[in-house]
This record gives C-alpha cells, sequence and structure tokens, in this order.
C-alpha cells in the first residue's frame, strides 16, 4: 500500500537525537488551550480487516495469512476528542520554545496542526503532561491518574483503531456505509476541528476519518501487532503508522482499519495527532489469535 507520507526512514541515530529533544520539551506555566479527553474502555476487539468481508481492505490490514482479524485486547485509556489545533500547539511552541515549522503555525487557529514531525507530537505530549499536572482545570481524574504514573503519550495503532472502531468492527467510525458529510476528505484543505458532525462516531470523537493523518507510537510493521514492537528497535530505520486518513484522500484511506506509514521526522500537510493519556508501565495485552 503506498499513501502519502509513505517515504523513506531516516537512519536510526538521527531518529535517536530528534527522541532526545523531545523528552526535554516539558516547560511550567499557566493553563493554555487543554485538550478534552474522552476515557475508553479496556478489552478485547476485532483488529485488522477480511478482505472476504471488507472488498477494500489493502493486505497490509490483514491479519496473517490464515486470519484477517485478529482479537487484540487493550487496558482502559484516555483520548483527545480532537484533534491538536493550531491554537493548542501555538501555545507549546511558545511556553516550551519548541523549534517549530513554520508552516504549522500558518493555518487558522481551530484547524488541526499540520507539518509535525513524529518527534514534535511527543514533545508536544510531555509538554501536556506537565501543563495538566499543574492546571486547575484539568479533571481530577486525569490528574490523578498522571500523578499515579500514567502519561501523556501518542496512541498505540492498537489504542487508536480501538477508539475510531469502538466494540464493533465497524468499516468507518460510524459504521459500515460511507455516506456523506461526516468526515473532511476527498478535498483540498483542513476543516476547523469538531466542525464535521458525526453523531453515530465512536464514543463521540472527531475526525478520526479525514481531516489529517495521526502520529501514533508504533513503528509500521506486517501483522500481526504486538505492543512488544512498539518500544523495540528505534535504533534501526523505520517508519511510523499513521492513521486516519487526510482531507484529499479517497473513502478507501478513511477506513478505521487503513494503515499509512511516514518517516518519523516528515513534516507534511496532511500529518497532524491527537494525544493520550495511558499507563504505560501497565501495558497492553494482545493474544495473537485470529478470527
Amino acid at each position: 500500500m503506498t499513501v502519502p507520507g509513505m517515504v523513506a526512514p531516516v537512519r536510526g541515530s538521527l531518529l535517536l537525537a530528534l527522541l532526545a529533544g523531545a523528552l526535554c520539551a516539558v516547560a511550567s506555566g499557566a493553563d493554555g488551550p487543554l485538550p478534552e479527553f474522552v476515557e475508553i474502555p479496556g478489552g478485547a476487539f476485532v483488529m485488522g480487516a477480511d478482505p472476504s468481508r471488507d472488498a477494500l481492505a489493502y493486505d497490509n490490514e490483514r491479519w496473517s495469512p490464515a486470519h484477517g482479524e485478529g482479537s487484540a485486547q487493550v487496558a482502559p485509556f484516555y483520548i483527545a476528542r480532537h484533534e491538536v489545533t493550531v491554537a493548542a500547539y501555538s501555545a507549546f511552541v511558545q511556553r516550551a520554545r519548541w523549534k517549530a515549522d513554520a508552516r504549522a503555525l500558518a493555518a487558522p487557529a481551530a484547524h488541526p496542526v499540520a507539518f509535525v514531525s513524529w518527534p514534535d507530537a511527543l514533545a508536544y505530549c510531555r509538554w501536556l503532561e506537565a501543563e495538566l499536572k499543574q492546571s486547575a482545570s484539568a479533571p481530577s481524574g486525569l490528574k490523578e491518574r498522571l500523578q499515579a504514573g500514567w502519561e501523556v503519550t501518542l496512541p498505540t495503532e492498537a489504542e487508536w483503531e480501538r477508539a475510531a472502531r469502538g466494540g464493533d468492527r465497524r468499516r468507518y467510525p460510524w459504521g459500515d456505509e460511507l455516506g456523506s458529510g461526516r468526515a473532511n476528505y476527498g478535498g483540498a484543505a483542513t476543516t476547523p476541528v469538531g466542525s464535521v458532525a458525526c453523531h453515530d462516531c465512536a464514543y463521540g470523537l472527531a475526525d478520526m476519518s479525514g481531516n489529517v493523518w495521526e502520529w501514533t507510537s508504533s513503528p509500521f510493521q506486517p501483522y500481526p501487532y504486538t505492543p512488544d514492537d512498539d518500544r523495540a528497535n528505534l535504533d534501526a530505520d523505520a517508519l511510523w503508522v499513521i492513521r486516519g486518513g487526510g482531507f484529499s484522500d479517497e473513502a478507501r484511506l478513511i477506513r478505521t482499519t487503513a494503515r499509512g506509514g511516514a518517516d518519523p521526522g516528515a513534516r507534511r500537510a496532511f500529518i497532524g495527532f491527537r494525544p493520550v493519556v495511558a499507563n504505560r508501565a501497565r501495558g497492553e495485552k494482545l493474544p495473537v489469535e485470529g478470527s
């Protein structure tokens, strides 16, 4: 499968250098634009796509040679209702003194931020974690979890698909039929986050299809997926998984199971992100099973 942003990886030494900078980008300060988080229940869900059920499925969505879909399980976590906006990212850039691509700050404030690399997104998450711990307006439940060791970070590929798909095997965040007016895709530009109403979308999340592709914390590798892959071999060449499709993509690429991959240093007009709050010490459990 070839998607926009599927480009050659950087060498591992450069990736580690970028990560070192990202992990240092934690700043204190007054309350800023804080995202709204939605709790996603833990448990088992169907991951991947079977071409016999979904004719639009790509080969890289197949769980294994024997099974199109697999049974995955994630721990409970929280995910931002909206993609990170230009306004929120601008607050981070100013307070953390992060060196951003000027194009990332040029779009309207309510639009999803783009032209952000994987280390840019991770740096924002580290900064946001510190902000939430100090914020008087942060929900008490989130603050308690952060104080207990939970992290603000990027979703794993499994967490992203769980949030987009809900508890069933839906092809799109709102159901199996494409319909109209439920996502920003096949167009020319981003739209303000949440401006495309999707009342049937899983967990009330906005723009899980279209607008911008979203970074995850998972390296792009063949299925079956295992959470052990998400922290291994960071010194090796890698593409990182992006999910959700973008504003210019066709319907096939905005499905809940569609997978893209991008160089972690890539800054593109169609790649953004949304953070999660998750207990990485507890981690995920993912039995390798077919269905």
